[in-house]
């Protein structure tokens, strides 16, 4: 019964902020300022599925205000709205071509301001990248992408592909890692409640710092820093959960 009610709602809520934002969004179609402001509002609904969300960010990150790449680990279709609730003002997200044919999502999440990329063609989506490196050159305005490229459900943190990276070199901003813990297997929607997940922000890597690595390189850099965020994050969720039945 509680999974049908949380449906119904869902489908409610959801349906509501794609037509109010594809309507609003209209009068200045891809306006950066909307992807946050609309995200912020689907990131509400990690209460009605029972998920206590636990917000951290270095002071590095919380006083930062210039553009930026945030990366971020992809589990799954939760991952929507989860990490909604944290996604930065004028702060856009990349996403697959086919997102664009999901009904009433897709459109509003193309008119928000959000970033569709052919990842199955090399020459459209290197021009992609061109574009987000003009942008954040031009613009106040910062990327969310997910590097691993898929979701991992449940395999760990999948190998990163090198876009973000060199977009990020190639623009000069920093990149920002963006780790949440593990929510797969974790969210049962016929159960009241469904743990916690910890989301952090660490701090900016400045890449200047690392302009003798190549784009693999600070790749794997990152991609080392994250895993291992993310294995302490699941530890310590683990930990605070069982103390919590006790």
């Amino acid at each position: 019964m509680l999974l049908i009610l949380r449906i119904i709602f869902f489908v409610i809520y959801a349906l509501i902020i794609f037509i109010i934002g594809v309507v609003w969004c209209s009068f200045s179609p891809r306006n950066p300022h909307y992807a946050a402001k609309f995200g912020h509002m689907l990131g509400k609904l990690s209460s009605l599925f029972g998920i206590k969300i636990e917000v951290r960010k270095s002071k590095f990150t919380e006083n930062y205000l210039g553009n930026a790449i945030y990366i971020a680990n992809h589990q799954n279709n939760y991952d929507m709205i989860i990490v909604a609730k944290v996604i930065p003002n004028n702060t856009v997200t990349i996403g697959k071509k086919s997102l664009f044919w999901v009904p009433f999502f897709g459109l509003f999440y193309w008119i928000t301001g959000n970033i569709l990329i052919d990842r199955s063609n090399k020459i459209k989506a290197y021009n992609t990248i061109m574009q987000i490196v003009d942008q954040l050159k031009k613009k106040r305005i910062s990327f969310w992408i997910f590097p691993e490229g898929t979701r991992s459900q449940g395999r760990g943190l999948l190998p990163f592909k090198s876009g973000a990276f060199q977009a990020a070199v190639m623009a000069g901003v920093p990149i920002i890692p963006v780790v949440f813990s593990n929510t797969h297997d974790k969210i049962n929607l016929n159960r009241l409640k469904n743990g916690l997940v910890i989301i952090e922000m660490l701090s900016p890597i400045n890449l200047k710092t690392y302009q003798h690595l190549s784009i693999r390189e600070i790749s794997k850099l990152c991609h080392n820093l994250m895993l291992n965020k993310l294995n302490k994050l699941n530890e310590e969720v683990k930990a605070r959960e069982k103390y919590e039945k006790l």
